[in-house]
């Protein structure tokens, strides 16, 4: 990907994630496909798939954890994360504890809330 793209895509949520809205440096900013490059109709060119309107500046975690998913199957995981996550046996010793406490994601993502 050409440099002036990456630094546009940066630019877009002003260097932060658009996922989880941790702000990010230009070199640890990974590029994600919105919509994902396996989901697009074959006639699409790689011009229409590498669009600006369909790259976001993500975090490492973010983008791993979204992998191939589009939006919404991200979303969907996000939305049961905090149910997963209090089934994990140390999480609830440390819920117990009041160590940690865990709430569920409200289904929006950074660059939805910064509009």
């Amino acid at each position: 990907m050409k440099k002036e793209i990456r630094q546009a895509v940066h630019r877009k949520y002003d260097g932060h994630c658009a996922y989880c809205g941790k702000e990010i440096a230009i070199k640890d900013m990974q590029v994600d496909h919105i919509e994902p490059q396996r989901n697009w109709d074959k006639s699409k060119t790689r011009e229409e798939i590498n669009s600006f309107e369909n790259l976001n500046p993500s975090c490492r975690r973010c983008n791993h954890y979204k992998r191939a998913d589009n939006l919404e199957a991200f979303r969907e995981t996000m939305l049961t994360l905090h149910k997963r996550i209090s089934d994990i046996y140390i999480v609830k010793v440390a819920i117990d504890h009041g160590i940690v406490n865990i709430k569920p994601f409200d289904g929006k993502f950074y660059f939805e809330r910064v509009v």
